[in-house]
C-alpha cells in the first residue's frame, strides 16, 4: 500500500464522466471522478453506490427526490434504485463499489466508461 493524494491523482486526467480507479479494499475499488453537465438515468441492481463530493457541488436525481451535495458531503444510492447525477460546474467526486460495476449501470451509450482504468 501507498499513500494516495486525492489532488495528484486527479490533475492526472481532465475528461467528465469517466472513473479512475485509484485503491482497492477487499474486492471495493475507490475511485475519482470529474463530472459536469448531466449523466444518463441508470441503476445498479447489486450494489449500493457512495458519492463523497472532494469539491464542488452536485445533485443525484432519484424518482422520488433529488439529493444535492457539497464539498465534505455524501450519499449512499441503494443498490436497484434509478439514479441521475448531475453538476453544473465541474464537480470532483469519490465513487466507492465493488470492483467491476459499470459506471452507467444497466445502460449502455456514449457515457459508458471504460472499467478499472488505474491512475
Amino acid at each position: 500500500m501507498v499513500k494516495v493524494n486525492f489532488n495528484d491523482k486527479l490533475s492526472k486526467f481532465s475528461d467528465h464522466w469517466t472513473p479512475k480507479v485509484i485503491a482497492e479494499m477487499n474486492d471495493y475499488q475507490f475511485k475519482l471522478v470529474k463530472i459536469q453537465g448531466e449523466f444518463v438515468w441508470h441503476n445498479h441492481q447489486d450494489t449500493d453506490e457512495v458519492f463523497i463530493v472532494i469539491s464542488g457541488q452536485m445533485k443525484i436525481e432519484l424518482e422520488d427526490q433529488t439529493i444535492e451535495l457539497a464539498e465534505g458531503e455524501m450519499y449512499v444510492v441503494a443498490k436497484g434504485v434509478m439514479h441521475k447525477p448531475s453538476a453544473e460546474n465541474e464537480c470532483q467526486v469519490m465513487l466507492v463499489e465493488p470492483r467491476g460495476i459499470v459506471n452507467t449501470g444497466n445502460v449502455q451509450n456514449q457515457l459508458t466508461a471504460s472499467n478499472d482504468v488505474w491512475i
